[in-house]
């Protein structure tokens, strides 16, 4: 069966935004309006690509950006003034959200109104393109097109900042996390790199985590777009705030919150055997696991005494190890061990690649590393070749026709 597509709705985009080329490079929308003074609309063909391997993610989204800001406005004028007024209110909206709860919703009134009539000005011209794209999760070669736009050029010349952009955050996003993924070996990614990003970029950058492979993921943001919720373990801070007693903490949550899988943070006192035990010991079988977290900058004790011939800063093998074996010692065999902090595809190759007994993988800031940089080029003006240099229009059969 043929994969199914996003719809539109997914996506909480800024459309008369886009429309207006608010959010694109200035010289996209200035070469748009440049056409449409000059009565000058040929069609072109527009070939989007990246230089690496990778996994594509963003293309959904990159075709809803299409769907909803190709075409031009009737009259330029009266956009641009009901526009600018827009920009205005939504400013005075965010003042007065705290200070005066009338004037806000009237502002808020206002504001439904100028959208319909900038709806009414826009002529969306999307039904007239021809677009072919591969699907989100595609594995794809350097070079290779993932997305062909064929249409009159003043309509959707203005929007390439918005698409590439799009099929770069999200392409990075999951094909990081895929190396993580098969680094793994099957084993649960966990996907908690949202505190070291904008928030805004949750909802896409949880969905590429998925097209990635990753199965958990940490804020109920970054699990809305494929309909699921976020999931976590304790934190440092509430442990903190119960005077550094991870017990405790660890009980009051298995209580309060006993349909979810209990993990609990056991590095806050440095010594992860000892706090993993005690933990183990009061809650027996309430808990599902156990996290070790502790910084690169420091040593746990239980690995203090046998250091010499390896590198014991942070969550190292030897500490796993140690960890394992002592809760298997007291009958904990079924407390799963969850390991975070500076996991990245190598390390964890190495863990794997040694049986370190990991049941679960936490990854964050790394998920957020490199480029996969796309591109988009005219290749073709009126039907015949027509292409800067080294980029002449290379076809790719994989490509579906978007309806």
């Amino acid at each position: 069966m043929p994969k199914k597509r996003l719809p539109t709705s997914t996506f909480d985009l800024p459309i008369h935004e886009l429309r207006r080329g608010y959010r694109s490079d200035i010289y996209f929308w200035r070469s748009k309006i440049l056409l449409e003074k000059d009565h000058h609309n040929p069609q072109i063909l527009i070939q989007a690509f990246q230089k690496k391997k990778a996994v594509l993610c963003g293309i959904d989204e990159a075709i809803a950006i299409l769907k909803v800001a190709t075409g031009f406005y009737k009259s330029r004028q009266k956009a641009y003034k009901l526009f600018d007024r827009l920009m205005k209110i939504k400013a005075d909206a965010r003042r007065l959200y705290h200070t005066d709860n009338k004037r806000f919703l009237k502002k808020m009134k206002e504001k439904l109104e100028i959208q319909e009539a900038l709806d009414n000005l826009w002529a969306n011209r999307f039904g007239d393109l021809k677009v072919k794209a591969l699907h989100d999760g595609d594995a794809i070669a350097p070079w290779e097109t993932v997305l062909t736009v064929e249409g009159e050029a003043g309509s959707f010349i203005h929007l390439e900042t918005l698409y590439l952009g799009v099929l770069a955050r999200r392409t990075k996003v999951a094909t990081n996390v895929h190396n993580v993924v098969q680094a793994a070996g099957g084993k649960p990614v966990l996907f908690f790199p949202a505190r070291f990003d904008h928030w805004g970029n949750q909802g896409g950058d949880g969905y590429a985590a998925m097209i990635g492979g990753a199965n958990i993921v940490s804020t109920d943001a970054q699990a809305a777009w494929w309909g699921s919720e976020g999931s976590g373990t304790i934190p440092h801070a509430l442990i903190a705030c119960y005077g550094g007693d991870t017990t405790k903490v660890a009980e009051r949550f298995a209580e309060h919150f006993q349909e979810t899988s209990c993990i609990a943070l056991v590095d806050f006192s440095n010594h992860c055997v000892k706090t993993s035990l005690e933990v183990a010991r009061k809650l027996k079988d309430r808990l599902y696991g156990v996290r070790l977290d502790t910084s690169e900058t420091m040593v746990d004790q239980s690995v203090q005494e046998s250091m010499g011939r390896f590198h014991p800063t942070g969550v190292c093998k030897e500490l796993v190890w140690n960890v394992r074996k002592a809760l298997d010692r007291e009958g904990f065999q079924h407390v799963k061990i969850i390991v975070s902090g500076g996991f990245n595809a190598e390390k964890i190759r190495s863990f794997e690649g040694k049986g370190v007994p990991v049941d679960s993988y936490g990854v964050g800031s790394n998920l957020f590393s490199g480029s996969f940089d796309f591109t988009a080029d005219v290749v073709k003006l009126e039907g015949k070749p027509c292409a800067k240099e080294g980029r002449n229009y290379q076809p790719n059969r994989r490509l579906k026709k978007v309806v």
